[in-house]
Formats: structure tokens, sequence, C-alpha cells
């Protein structure tokens, strides 16, 4: 019997009709392996994975081979974005194994959960030196009833192996100024000076070491920090990982020179990049960069945004073409035949043009994907505009690709502070609506009455499994942003109750952090990275919302857990920079204070904007009304800091020594690095 079809995860609801018997991952599944002498196989995945797709349409929606497995195995399906716990652990021991990774995940578990043997895709028939699927199995069913005690010994080993590591601490001190400037070289080194970006195929979107670029420049005045990160984001936006007709990014390009994507959108590549590109606004005033960020922005509301007010996780990177096949790109590619079909002769030469579209192709069968080759500013704004707007309407009536409707608290926490900010800085009230509306989804659903938060939900309702790390560290983050833009202090409030939980829960001895609670489900090893991939660690991102909380309430505790955590900065960042960059960026807002600013006045008034507007790494901002008995209730740096003669006044604080109050906008973007946007 499939146990699939209650579940909340829509990549599992995917599954709930396989022939497969599948259930959850539940101490019931490993209790029935027990009772049966059988082993657990254990198939990890997520919504947007192409090739779990593929694997899934091979093996496990075929009867025969569902039939054998469900014979000799109890068949446990994970969506990894859902049990990061679980797949963390796993993932660690597939790469120590077969020295490699990825998803579809497939590993063999006895009944106490240790694993014996690994993989990821298997073929339904050999090819390229892999065996089929059925063969895995038949192998693995057979060294489990002849070979036993081999297997118990293997897998004794793998978890001895797995729980000896040394868990990672903090590191002895704090990143400074070597180890950043260190850092800085080690990404100039990696740095595609040719096609912006760094290293080669396949090419990540660097969001992380972007945001450590911009800061590092605003504290130093680096020029060649800003000069990769403006080249990066100007080569990313050109290039076919951006949407150019509806905006928002892929998951990443196939090829160096940014024309070929994989197509799946997630929500955590938008939500950082449309953040990196308003900052990059903010230090520069380019206008590419704020039209990408407000595109990015409102592609997030009106593709991700669930009814709830949340945001869904992502959109597949396959759909259906036009010979009913599911095919990866689909929706979004073009050959030079269906842009006559839109937009007439001239107009499609035109489009052909602009966008880079040829007769050969840049993808597949002769479609190309759509990009703008040449950064030509002399073309017709108005025509762009117009052929623009006829590709867009004329693609919504393609097939689209599926959506992961799960609303993920991380992801979620990154989307709340990309759209608090890009509103704030474009006068856009409508994007701070969605992130408070977004907050409040997580609040509602996610947050129970001890402010313990729950990972995932799906059409209002709580998926069940406990916060990590990463969500906790993302959510503050978020709630933080909306804060200091909205200037409701509930935010704040909500943002200490979950760094409490950091404090009591999630740090261990020496300032090391741990991607589970203390007392969440025990897994063979407790999970622990503090290194930075698609999204920031839970470990960098908690530093960061415990070094913000600190600046705004003075709390002692939490700027002792976020240096203590920063610790492991020290030691990794002039190693593997590009893998530790938001807790590189935070390091560079520990170095520049971070700066403390408050606003006594109206909430969005004209001093409180350039105070957002400020690019000092960090620097906090509490904005509202200071007189009264309440003064300081909500924002502890507001208490005690009146308007002078009556006018609208900031005051900036750092490393225990403040400025003069001031009443002067100019004075104060002087202050805290002036925008270019403003000047």
């Amino acid at each position: 019997m499939n146990r699939l079809a209650g579940v909340t995860s829509p990549y599992l609801l995917q599954h709930a009709d396989n022939p497969v018997d599948w259930w959850p991952w539940t101490p019931e599944a490993f209790e029935e392996a027990r009772r049966r002498d059988v082993p657990v196989l254990l198939s990890v995945g997520y919504s947007a994975c192409h090739w779990c797709h593929v694997m899934a349409h091979e093996s496990f929606e075929d009867d025969r081979v569902a039939a054998y497995l469900n014979e000799r195995f109890v068949p446990v399906k994970v969506d990894r974005e859902e049990r990061p716990d679980v797949d963390a652990v796993y993932m660690e021991a597939v790469q120590a194994a077969t020295g490699q990774g990825g998803w579809p995940m497939t590993v063999f578990l006895t009944a106490d959960a240790e694993p014996f043997y690994f993989g990821t895709y298997f073929p339904p028939e050999p090819r390229h030196g892999m065996p089929s699927f059925q063969q895995v199995l038949e192998g693995v069913s057979a060294a489990w009833t002849e070979r036993r005690d081999e297997v118990a010994e293997v897998a004794g080993r793998i978890v001895h192996d797995l729980t000896q590591r040394s868990l990672v601490h903090g590191g002895e001190g704090l990143p400074g100024e070597a180890e950043l400037a260190q850092a800085l070289l080690g990404l100039t080194r990696e740095y595609d000076e040719k096609r912006g970006g760094f290293g080669g195929a396949p090419k990540f979107p660097p969001s992380m070491t972007i945001e450590f670029l911009l800061r590092h420049h605003a504290r130093t005045g680096a020029e060649g920090a800003l000069q990769m990160a403006v080249d990066t984001c100007g080569a990313m936006a050109r290039g076919g990982m951006y949407d150019q007709l509806g905006g928002g990014f892929a998951r990443y390009s196939v090829d160096r020179e940014w024309v070929v994507p994989h197509f799946e959108k997630m929500l955590y590549d938008n939500a950082l990049l449309c953040r990196v590109y308003a900052h990059l606004w903010r230090a520069t005033g380019s206008e590419v960069a704020r039209r990408v960020a407000l595109e990015t922005a409102d592609f997030m509301v009106r593709e991700l945004r669930t009814a709830e007010g949340g945001f869904a996780s992502a959109l597949d990177a396959d759909s259906e073409d036009g010979a009913g096949r599911h095919v990866e790109g689909a929706y979004y590619v073009w050959t030079p035949g269906q842009l006559r079909e839109v937009l007439g002769e001239e107009d499609a030469a035109f489009a052909a043009e602009h966008f880079g579209v040829t007769e050969e192709g840049t993808f597949e069968e002769g479609s190309s994907v759509l990009r703008l080759p040449s950064a030509d500013a002399g073309a017709d704004a108005d025509r762009v505009a117009r052929v623009r707007a006829a590709l867009l309407a004329a693609r919504e009536l393609r097939p689209r690709p599926g959506r992961d409707d799960k609303v993920v608290a991380a992801w979620n926490g990154l989307a709340i502070a990309a759209l608090a900010e890009t509103g704030a800085y474009f006068d856009r009230p409508d994007l701070v609506e969605r992130a408070t509306e977004a907050a409040d989804l997580l609040v509602r659903v996610h947050m129970g009455d001890v402010a313990r938060l729950d990972r995932t939900s799906k059409d209002g309702r709580s998926g069940g499994h406990a916060g990590v790390l990463e969500d906790y560290g993302d959510v503050a983050e978020g709630f933080l942003a909306l804060a200091s833009v909205t200037g409701e202090g509930v935010w704040l409030e909500f943002a200490g109750f979950l760094l409490d939980i950091v404090l009591q829960h999630f740090t261990g001895e020496g300032g090391q952090l741990y991607d589970t609670a203390d007392d969440a489900e025990r897994l063979i090893r407790r999970p622990q990275d503090p290194t930075d991939n698609a999204t920031p660690a839970g470990w960098t991102a908690a530093a960061g919302a415990l070094l913000s909380y600190a600046a705004h309430t003075g709390s002692e505790a939490h700027r002792t857990a976020a240096e203590g955590a920063l610790g492991v900065v020290k030691a990794l960042g002039p190693r593997v920079p590009r893998f530790t960059s938001w807790g590189l960026a935070v390091a560079e807002a520990l170095l520049d204070g971070p700066r403390e600013v408050a606003v006594a006045g109206p909430v969005g008034g004209e001093l409180h904007r350039t105070a957002l507007l400020g690019t000092a790494p960090g620097a906090v901002v509490a904005a509202g009304e200071t007189a009264g008995e309440t003064a300081g209730a909500e924002f502890p740096l507001l208490a005690d800091r009146p308007m002078v003669g009556g006018a609208p006044t900031a005051y900036v604080c750092r490393h225990f020594v403040c400025d003069a109050p001031t009443t002067d906008r100019e004075e104060l973007a002087r202050s805290l690095g002036a925008s270019p946007a403003e000047d």
C-alpha cells in the first residue's frame, strides 16, 4: 500500500500513485523493515529535480520493478527540502563512499537506519558503465540474504566513520582584516574576467559572494571588489539564466557563458538575487540593477505567491511542448519560426537579433534561450517593450511548468527580507505588504506557542517537520529587515523569540552550531555544516541574525553567540571563500560595527529612507516616534532619543561611540555611505 496520499509535500504527492508501496520517513517504516527482515530503500529528491522525475518515470512507475521492490524492501521516499536533516546525513555518507553526490539520492539502509549501499540516479537499463536499477535491487537483495554479516560490518563501519568525524567548532578568534583580504584574493583568482562569475561550468549565481563584495567595497573602498560584483551581475542579467520576458532567475547556467540555464526556478535563488541587485543599485545607482531587482520581485509575487500569502518553493524545469512531451525548458525557449508567428516578419527579425535567437539554436532542436548577447543601450526601448509584451502574452498560452506549492520557512525568510527592502528602496509599498503577509503566515502557521518553527506548510497546513537552523536564521533575518522597513517592533520581538531558541537548542560549546535542535529526532549523526551552498548555511545565517539583533537590542548574549559562530569563518574564509561568502559578509558587518541607526521621526520619511539606503555593512535601522511613555518599548535604539527642534532626527552609533544627532539627510548619508542612487 502506498502511504503518501495524506502528506503535505508536493514531491511526495507526485509519487502517491506509483505502484511502489512508498512510506514517508517515519519510525513505523523502520519497524516494518525489522518485522519483515528486509532492508530499507531510501529515495531522496525534490519536486523541481529533473532526474528525479526521469527515474520516477523509468523505474518507480514500472509495475515489474515496483513488484520486486515491494517484495524485498521497505521503500521510503523523502523530500530533501522538507527534511534537510535526513538529506544532509545520508548525502554525507554518499559523498564519503562515492566521492560525489546529487539527486535523486538512492541509499539502502538497515532497520536501524544505518546505510550500507549508495547511489544517485540509476537507469532502467545498464548504460555508461552504470548498472540498471533492477540490477542494483537484485544485488542488494542477494547481499542482504546471503552475506548479512558483510552488510552489517559495512553499515557499522560507515556509521562509526561518520560519528567519529570531528565536529566543527567555532575556531579560535574572529575573522579580521587579514582573513577578509585573503578571501578577496582567493575570489580574484577564481574570477572569470571575460565572462563574469566564478569558476567554470556549470556556473551558479554567486549571490552571497556578491553581497560580500559589495560590503567589502563599502567598508574599504576596494574598487576591484565592486567591479567583480558589477560585471557578474551584468553578465547574469544579460544571460539565459535570467528570464528576459517574465523576470526571475533559473537555477544555474550549464555553460561558462551564461547562455543555457537549467530551467527550474527556485524561490531561494530569486530572493537572494532580488536583494543583491537591490543592494547593487543602492551602491551604484545602476538602472539595470534597479530593473532586475524589481522584475525579480514581481516574478516572485506573480508566479510563486500562494493563496495563503506565503511563497512556493519552485517552478519545474520541465513542461509540455507542442508535441505533448514533457521537455526541459519548453515553456521558455523560442525558434525563429515561433517569433514570426507571434510578431510578424519585421519585429521577429528585430527580436531574434535583440534576444540572440538563431536558426541553429542555442539550446536543443533548433530552439534558443532568450538573452541579451550585446549590451546595446541604443535599442529602441519602446519597440523592445512592445516585443517583450507580445512574446510574454504568447508564452502565457503555453502549458506552464509545475509548481511546488510547499512553503519553506527559511526560503520565505529570504523572500521577506528581499521584498521588504526592495519595496522600501523603490517606493513600492505593495512589495512591503507582500513581505508582511508572508511573515504573518510564518507566525500563524509555522510558529507554535513557544516560537518553535515548523519547516514547511502547504495550503495553510503545517507539514509537522521541525525547523532546522537555517529556518531560524533566515526567518529571523527576514523579520529584522521587515522591522527596519516598517517600523513595527513586533517583528524585532519575533526575531528575538527565534534567536533565543537558537541559543538554547542549536548552540554547542566554543561557538559551534548544529543544524538540528538538541531535542530533534535523533539520526545516525547530528548534522552540522558551516559552509554556504545555494543558500546561506544555517550556521552563517544564524550568525548574521544574532549580530543584527544584538545591534538592535544591546544584548551581550546574542553578540557573544554571533562572535563565537564567526570563528569558523576565520578558519574557512581564506581557504574556501565561495563557500563561506555569507559568513564573510557577516564578518564585514562585525568589522564595521555594525552601525546602529535610530531615526526619531515618521516611518517612511526622508530621513528613514536615507538610513535604509546607507551602504555601511549590516547597519541596523530603527524608526518611529519617540515621544511618550512607550518610547523605546518596541525598538530599544529609539529610547531617550528625541527629535531635535521638532524635526526628524537620526542617531548613528558604532563600537560604543555615537555621532552627534543630525536632522540633515546629506550628513546622515555621508555617515552611512552615500548612495549614488540618491545623490
